[in-house]
């Protein structure tokens, strides 16, 4: 038996709960974990005490070694701390995905970006159906953190894909909602990350790191950095044991490399200043990645994302390490004791350099392949989130079908179904009908559905069985008084749109509300007639929302090219009632009248 939405709500409930619940065993074991640093500390202290009020024998040589236990318990602690901190905030960034999944089934509120910066009034369909910015498709669908995800989701929406691609894509978006409980631990990897950071190291990854690095590819330096260590340590043991002078030839390293990090000091900082503080970031898509590897994916348009020489996880996670220890370079007295020892800046710059030369090409490719599985995971999450919605067929044959298609952005308790299909040959389909009775919302719904079926995604509908068409819409059509443009103007400009999208591709659909508001009832009418005479002309199907009854008796003329439909209201007690059902005919019922009354204005 399917879940039910009601189901689902429960679900995220329960996760909800869940995370929560480990956040707070997490945030008691950091807890006692600080405590048990505080107790090594004054453990040390007690013990340093002890040493100094010792004699010289056996009972202070025991001492000194029990010194040694705290430090190395304290090193293991904030290691363990560490990992817990890590932990929570993964933790934190699960409970946010699940609470988001939440919201958007009650409130209708989605955390992720709405997509403003895709909005076009230049577009053919994109501001008229409500597909990017607030209270959008995109704001409805979105789940993606990166910015390659949020630019794949947009550009699905706004282009024409080809048949096959659509039911690849319909193949992919159904195994991954398969797949749907792990999604959101993949989500939560990459959610809260500084997007415009991993851009830049993309950046660095593929112009500069090599041509940055070129300064530690002499031998000489690659030898000395490995033998260092060595000498340090050497020389340490030698001036404790042996005397003075060695002393003396350790102070001498030290101002050595001191020289030595203050000469590389500007091409290290080049090196760092691009990856710093970037170890968390790269573990998370790492760990992101990891997922995308490890599941058996047997639709072909994800096979096609997968397609890398070797599997990148662990390659990123190796950059991680390097960056991380790169990181203690932030410390400056810890920074500064292993420059001393060590030559840690260079020597970390020489792993970067061999990471460099022997990682996988394919580290690029599989960062920006996480975008695109955001985009399917998007996709993929709202139909689980919808189980009353259904993944349409795609056909090769001129077809429009829908049963019970409603509108995706209007509210479930709000919203009411409607039946449509267009003839077995084009027509123009003249709708008409009372202000508020649905004519627009209809349209909308109809465009909406169609842009969302050609994404691969599932409909907002019973059924649906649709050729792939070129949208192009005529709705909400303004001025500009930047750019000098009057309503009448603007108008013309979308109609000359139209009528070159339908010349250069034959497979258009237009859906227009209204045409012609810019000018006077006869011009407007006139205007109306010969546009719909030239779309019935060139065999383009249409649907035509308008007050204007003397277009729906052009049907008297051609007959079967166009066919009448109306949204109608009744009266109740002198309320207007809708039910915004779509129904064949022109409409005979208007609210006009009414509606200027209500306001003081009575027509004769």
């Amino acid at each position: 038996m399917p879940i039910t939405k009601s189901e689902i709500i429960t679900g995220y409930e329960a996760k909800i709960k869940a995370v929560q619940t480990q956040i707070i065993q997490t945030r008691k074991l950091i807890d006692n974990l600080s405590l048990i640093r505080i107790a090594l500390f004054l453990s040390e202290i007690f013990f340093f005490v002890l040493l100094l009020n010792s004699a010289d024998n056996i009972w202070r040589t025991f001492i000194q070694i029990l010194l040694l236990i705290p430090v190395f318990i304290f090193v293991y602690v904030v290691r363990k701390q560490s990992m817990l901190d890590k932990e929570i905030e993964y933790q934190k960034q699960l409970l946010w995905v699940y609470q988001n999944e939440f919201n958007i089934l009650n409130s209708g509120i989605n955390g992720y970006d709405s997509g403003t910066q895709y909005e076009s009034e230049t577009h053919p369909y994109t501001s008229d159906l409500d597909i990017f910015g607030k209270s959008s498709l995109f704001a409805l669908l979105n789940r993606c953190s990166t910015k390659i995800g949020n630019h794949t989701l947009a550009q699905k929406l706004s282009v024409k894909n080809r048949p096959d691609e659509i039911l690849q894509r319909q193949e992919a978006i159904q195994e991954v909602k398969e797949k749907i409980e792990s999604t959101f631990s993949f989500r939560a990897n990459l959610h809260g990350h500084d997007v415009n950071k991993i851009e830049e190291i993309k950046t660095q990854l593929k112009n500069k790191l090599g041509e940055q690095l070129n300064f530690v590819h002499k031998r000489g330096i690659n030898i000395y950095v490995a033998l260092v260590p060595y000498i340090s340590g050497l020389l340490i043991l030698a001036a404790i044991f042996l005397g003075s002078i060695f002393w003396k030839l350790f102070v001498l390293l030290l101002i050595v490399h001191t020289g030595v990090n203050v000469i590389l000091g500007a091409k290290v900082n080049l090196v760092f200043y691009s990856f710093g503080g970037s170890a968390n970031l790269l573990n998370s898509y790492a760990s992101a990645i990891l997922w995308t590897e490890n599941q058996q994916w047997k639709s072909h348009y994800i096979s096609k994302l997968l397609n890398l020489k070797t599997p990148v996880s662990q390659e990123i996670r190796s950059l991680s390490k390097v960056i991380q220890r790169f990181d203690a370079r932030l410390n400056l007295i810890v920074g500064g004791v292993l420059n001393g020892l060590f030559l840690w800046d260079l020597r970390c710059c020489i792993s970067l350099q061999k990471w460099h030369q022997s990682s996988s090409g394919d580290v690029i490719d599989a960062l920006n392949h996480l975008g695109e599985f955001e985009e399917l995971i998007s996709f993929a999450t709202t139909a689980y989130n919808h189980p009353d919605w259904s993944f349409p067929e795609i056909t090769n044959q001129f077809a429009l079908e829908a049963e019970n298609i409603g509108h995706p952005l209007i509210p479930e308790n709000l919203r009411v179904d409607n039946n449509f299909a267009v003839d077995a040959h084009s027509t123009v389909d003249i709708i008409t009908g009372s202000n508020m009775a649905g004519k627009s919302t209809f349209l909308r719904t109809l465009g909406i559905n169609m842009v969302l079926a050609y994404s691969g995604a599932p409909v907002c509908a019973a059924k649906m069985k649709l050729y792939v068409f070129s949208i192009v819409t005529y709705m909400r059509i303004k001025d500009s008084l930047n750019e000098s443009t009057s309503t009448f103007k603007a108008e013309l400009n979308r109609l000359k749109m139209i009528l070159e999208n339908v010349v250069t591709d034959n497979d258009t659909f237009v859906l227009i509300d209204e045409m012609l508001r810019g000018t006077n009832s006869r011009d407007k009418y006139l205007g109306s007639k010969v546009f719909v005479e030239k779309l019935m002309e060139q065999k383009t199907p249409a649907l035509f929302a308008t007050h204007d009854l003397q277009l729906a008796d052009l049907k008297e003329k051609h007959h079967p090219d166009l066919r009448n439909f109306h949204f109608d209201i009744s009266f109740t007690n002198g309320e207007m009632k809708f039910d915004y059902k779509l129904k064949h005919g022109p409409c005979t019922t208007f609210n006009a009248a009414i509606l200027l009354k209500q306001i003081g204005l009575s027509l004769d």
